[in-house]
Protein backbone atom coordinates (compact mmCIF):
# COMPACT_ATOMS: atom_id res chain seq x y z
CA UNK A 1 0.00 0.00 0.00
CA UNK A 2 1.06 3.70 -0.79
CA UNK A 3 1.63 5.20 2.42
CA UNK A 4 2.92 8.72 2.38
CA UNK A 5 4.45 8.39 -1.23
CA UNK A 6 6.43 5.36 -0.29
CA UNK A 7 5.16 1.84 -0.14
CA UNK A 8 4.37 -0.60 2.79
CA UNK A 9 3.86 -4.02 2.86
CA UNK A 10 0.65 -4.68 5.30
CA UNK A 11 -0.54 -7.92 6.27
CA UNK A 12 -4.63 -7.95 7.49
CA UNK A 13 -6.38 -10.66 9.27
CA UNK A 14 -9.74 -11.47 10.82
CA UNK A 15 -13.31 -9.97 9.91
CA UNK A 16 -13.47 -6.44 8.61
CA UNK A 17 -16.33 -5.29 10.94
CA UNK A 18 -14.02 -6.39 14.01
CA UNK A 19 -12.26 -3.67 16.01
CA UNK A 20 -8.92 -3.22 14.92
CA UNK A 21 -5.83 -4.14 16.36
CA UNK A 22 -2.67 -2.98 14.91
CA UNK A 23 0.99 -4.62 15.90
CA UNK A 24 4.32 -2.50 15.16
CA UNK A 25 7.24 -4.36 15.28
CA UNK A 26 10.58 -3.58 17.35
CA UNK A 27 13.56 -2.35 16.23
CA UNK A 28 15.12 -4.69 13.55
CA UNK A 29 11.68 -7.02 13.37
CA UNK A 30 9.35 -7.03 10.82
CA UNK A 31 5.61 -8.48 10.28
CA UNK A 32 7.06 -11.80 10.82
CA UNK A 33 7.94 -11.05 14.06
CA UNK A 34 4.44 -11.47 15.18
CA UNK A 35 3.35 -14.65 13.39
CA UNK A 36 2.35 -15.87 17.12
CA UNK A 37 -0.35 -13.72 17.50
CA UNK A 38 -1.93 -12.21 14.06
CA UNK A 39 -4.06 -15.64 13.68
CA UNK A 40 -4.85 -15.43 16.90
CA UNK A 41 -6.32 -12.34 17.72
CA UNK A 42 -7.85 -12.55 14.37
CA UNK A 43 -10.25 -16.06 15.23
CA UNK A 44 -10.87 -13.84 18.65
CA UNK A 45 -12.75 -11.48 16.01
CA UNK A 46 -10.46 -8.65 15.68
CA UNK A 47 -9.50 -6.91 12.74
CA UNK A 48 -5.64 -7.60 12.64
CA UNK A 49 -3.49 -4.96 11.06
CA UNK A 50 0.43 -5.66 10.92
CA UNK A 51 2.93 -3.42 8.84
CA UNK A 52 6.76 -3.49 7.92
CA UNK A 53 7.51 -0.22 8.92
CA UNK A 54 9.37 2.27 6.00
CA UNK A 55 12.65 0.78 5.58
CA UNK A 56 11.70 -2.56 7.03
CA UNK A 57 11.01 -6.53 5.62
CA UNK A 58 9.20 -6.26 2.42
CA UNK A 59 8.39 -1.81 2.22
CA UNK A 60 10.39 0.68 0.88
CA UNK A 61 13.91 1.23 1.81
CA UNK A 62 14.72 4.56 3.52
CA UNK A 63 17.67 6.74 4.18
CA UNK A 64 17.70 6.77 7.86
CA UNK A 65 15.71 6.55 11.11
CA UNK A 66 14.82 9.54 12.75
CA UNK A 67 15.77 8.13 16.56
CA UNK A 68 14.22 9.24 19.01
CA UNK A 69 11.12 11.15 18.08
CA UNK A 70 10.17 8.58 15.12
CA UNK A 71 8.38 11.22 13.20
CA UNK A 72 8.10 9.76 9.89
CA UNK A 73 7.10 6.37 11.46
CA UNK A 74 4.58 8.30 13.19
CA UNK A 75 2.91 10.16 10.19
CA UNK A 76 3.44 7.03 8.73
CA UNK A 77 0.59 5.29 11.02
CA UNK A 78 -1.57 8.17 11.45
CA UNK A 79 -1.75 7.82 7.37
CA UNK A 80 -2.79 4.10 8.25
CA UNK A 81 -5.68 5.11 10.66
CA UNK A 82 -7.11 7.48 8.86
CA UNK A 83 -7.61 4.70 6.40
CA UNK A 84 -9.69 2.13 8.65
CA UNK A 85 -12.31 4.36 8.73
CA UNK A 86 -12.74 3.55 12.57
CA UNK A 87 -12.43 6.27 15.04
CA UNK A 88 -10.76 3.94 18.01
CA UNK A 89 -7.75 1.43 17.70
CA UNK A 90 -6.34 -0.23 20.06
CA UNK A 91 -1.79 -0.55 19.42
CA UNK A 92 0.22 -3.15 20.28
CA UNK A 93 4.28 -2.58 19.98
CA UNK A 94 7.35 -4.35 21.14
CA UNK A 95 10.18 -2.71 21.94
CA UNK A 96 10.43 0.64 18.99
CA UNK A 97 7.04 -0.45 18.33
CA UNK A 98 6.19 0.35 21.55
CA UNK A 99 8.11 3.92 21.65
CA UNK A 100 5.69 4.50 18.41
CA UNK A 101 2.53 3.32 20.42
CA UNK A 102 3.70 5.62 23.25
CA UNK A 103 3.78 8.58 21.25
CA UNK A 104 1.00 8.12 19.21
CA UNK A 105 -1.58 7.46 22.12
CA UNK A 106 -0.03 10.88 23.54
CA UNK A 107 -0.15 12.76 20.62
CA UNK A 108 -3.84 11.46 19.53
CA UNK A 109 -5.49 10.22 22.64
CA UNK A 110 -8.96 10.08 20.97
CA UNK A 111 -7.77 7.46 18.36
CA UNK A 112 -6.52 4.80 20.71
CA UNK A 113 -9.01 2.66 22.73
CA UNK A 114 -6.02 0.96 24.57
CA UNK A 115 -2.80 0.44 24.40
CA UNK A 116 0.27 -2.71 24.97
CA UNK A 117 3.65 -1.98 25.44
CA UNK A 118 6.73 -4.55 25.15
CA UNK A 119 9.91 -3.43 26.05
CA UNK A 120 9.17 -0.26 25.35
CA UNK A 121 12.19 2.55 25.94
CA UNK A 122 11.51 6.07 27.16
CA UNK A 123 14.90 7.15 27.78
CA UNK A 124 18.51 5.73 27.81
CA UNK A 125 19.87 3.36 30.74
CA UNK A 126 23.43 2.94 30.98
CA UNK A 127 22.38 -1.08 30.30
CA UNK A 128 21.51 -0.22 27.07
CA UNK A 129 24.39 1.13 25.18
CA UNK A 130 26.31 -2.29 25.83
CA UNK A 131 23.68 -4.35 24.99
CA UNK A 132 23.61 -2.59 21.51
CA UNK A 133 26.87 -3.16 20.87
CA UNK A 134 26.81 -6.44 20.89
CA UNK A 135 24.00 -6.59 18.41
CA UNK A 136 26.33 -4.90 16.26
CA UNK A 137 29.17 -7.00 17.20
CA UNK A 138 26.87 -9.92 16.19
CA UNK A 139 25.51 -8.39 13.30
CA UNK A 140 28.98 -7.89 12.10
CA UNK A 141 30.28 -11.72 12.81
CA UNK A 142 27.60 -13.83 13.08
CA UNK A 143 26.72 -15.25 10.05
CA UNK A 144 23.77 -17.02 11.19
CA UNK A 145 22.34 -13.30 12.39
CA UNK A 146 23.37 -11.65 9.23
CA UNK A 147 21.18 -14.96 7.21
CA UNK A 148 18.33 -13.76 9.00
CA UNK A 149 18.40 -10.28 8.74
CA UNK A 150 18.68 -10.87 4.72
CA UNK A 151 15.71 -13.22 5.23
CA UNK A 152 13.50 -10.58 6.54
CA UNK A 153 14.63 -7.36 5.10
CA UNK A 154 15.81 -8.57 1.85
CA UNK A 155 19.15 -6.89 0.08
CA UNK A 156 18.44 -4.02 1.70
CA UNK A 157 18.89 -5.53 5.31
CA UNK A 158 22.15 -3.57 6.06
CA UNK A 159 20.88 -0.83 5.48
CA UNK A 160 18.38 -1.47 7.90
CA UNK A 161 19.97 -2.65 10.53
CA UNK A 162 22.74 0.70 10.42
CA UNK A 163 20.05 2.81 10.39
CA UNK A 164 18.57 1.24 13.77
CA UNK A 165 21.98 1.29 15.00
CA UNK A 166 23.36 4.72 13.83
CA UNK A 167 19.91 6.06 15.26
CA UNK A 168 20.36 5.16 18.58
CA UNK A 169 24.06 6.29 18.51
CA UNK A 170 23.65 9.58 18.46
CA UNK A 171 23.82 12.67 20.57
CA UNK A 172 20.45 13.82 21.23
CA UNK A 173 19.39 10.47 21.87
CA UNK A 174 21.53 10.72 25.51
CA UNK A 175 19.05 14.03 26.68
CA UNK A 176 16.00 12.45 25.67
CA UNK A 177 13.17 11.30 27.82
CA UNK A 178 9.51 10.81 27.22
CA UNK A 179 8.04 10.79 30.67
CA UNK A 180 6.34 14.50 30.68
CA UNK A 181 4.74 13.24 27.50
CA UNK A 182 2.81 9.97 28.97
CA UNK A 183 0.83 11.55 31.36
CA UNK A 184 -1.21 12.90 27.62
CA UNK A 185 -2.33 9.47 26.76
CA UNK A 186 -6.17 8.58 28.46
CA UNK A 187 -6.78 5.21 27.36
CA UNK A 188 -5.99 2.19 29.61
CA UNK A 189 -3.11 0.82 28.81
CA UNK A 190 -0.65 -2.53 29.61
CA UNK A 191 3.08 -2.10 30.17
CA UNK A 192 4.99 -5.07 29.79
CA UNK A 193 8.26 -6.22 30.27
CA UNK A 194 10.32 -9.01 30.74
CA UNK A 195 12.61 -9.61 34.35
CA UNK A 196 15.38 -10.79 32.35
CA UNK A 197 15.25 -8.45 29.57
CA UNK A 198 18.93 -7.79 28.47
CA UNK A 199 18.54 -3.83 27.00
CA UNK A 200 16.54 -3.11 29.93
CA UNK A 201 15.83 -3.01 33.82
CA UNK A 202 12.36 -3.63 35.41
CA UNK A 203 12.72 -0.30 36.63
CA UNK A 204 12.14 1.13 32.97
CA UNK A 205 9.10 -0.68 32.79
CA UNK A 206 8.06 0.75 36.35
CA UNK A 207 8.59 4.08 35.12
CA UNK A 208 6.71 3.92 32.07
CA UNK A 209 3.60 2.67 34.06
CA UNK A 210 4.43 5.44 36.65
CA UNK A 211 3.71 7.80 34.11
CA UNK A 212 0.51 7.05 32.57
CA UNK A 213 -2.70 6.95 34.63
CA UNK A 214 -4.22 4.27 35.71
CA UNK A 215 -1.53 2.36 33.74
CA UNK A 216 -1.23 -2.00 34.62
CA UNK A 217 2.19 -3.49 34.81
CA UNK A 218 3.36 -6.57 33.88
CA UNK A 219 6.58 -7.91 34.65
CA UNK A 220 7.46 -11.32 33.43
CA UNK A 221 9.96 -13.06 35.48
CA UNK A 222 12.92 -14.95 33.51
CA UNK A 223 11.62 -13.36 30.41
CA UNK A 224 14.21 -11.61 27.85
CA UNK A 225 13.17 -8.84 25.55
CA UNK A 226 12.01 -10.91 22.63
CA UNK A 227 9.03 -11.92 25.43
CA UNK A 228 6.16 -11.87 22.64
CA UNK A 229 8.15 -14.93 21.05
CA UNK A 230 9.42 -16.83 24.25
CA UNK A 231 5.97 -17.05 25.99
CA UNK A 232 3.28 -16.84 22.63
CA UNK A 233 0.50 -18.48 24.68
CA UNK A 234 0.75 -16.67 28.22
CA UNK A 235 1.42 -13.17 26.39
CA UNK A 236 -1.47 -13.42 23.96
CA UNK A 237 -4.04 -14.53 26.98
CA UNK A 238 -3.12 -12.09 28.86
CA UNK A 239 -3.03 -9.53 26.28
CA UNK A 240 -6.66 -10.71 24.77
CA UNK A 241 -7.55 -10.41 28.21
CA UNK A 242 -6.58 -6.91 28.71
CA UNK A 243 -8.18 -5.70 25.60
CA UNK A 244 -11.53 -7.71 25.72
CA UNK A 245 -12.31 -6.66 29.41
CA UNK A 246 -11.28 -2.85 28.62
CA UNK A 247 -13.40 -2.94 25.32
CA UNK A 248 -16.23 -4.12 27.46
CA UNK A 249 -16.07 -1.34 30.09
CA UNK A 250 -15.23 1.24 27.26
CA UNK A 251 -19.02 -0.12 25.79
CA UNK A 252 -20.80 -0.12 29.34
CA UNK A 253 -21.45 -3.78 28.86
Amino acid sequence: MLINNRNLYIETHGPETGHPVIFLHHGLGSTQSWRGQLEFFASAGFRVIAYDRWGYGQSDSRPNLNVPGFEDDLADLETLLSTLGSPLTTLIGHSDGGTIALYYAAHHPEQVAALITIAAHIYLEPKMEPSVLEIKHAFEHDLRFRKGMRRTHGEKFESTFYNWYDGWFQSPVLKWDMRPLLKQIECPVLVIQGEADEHATSQHAIDIADSIPNAQLWLAPGVRHMLPQEIVEVFNQKALEFISVKRQVNQGT
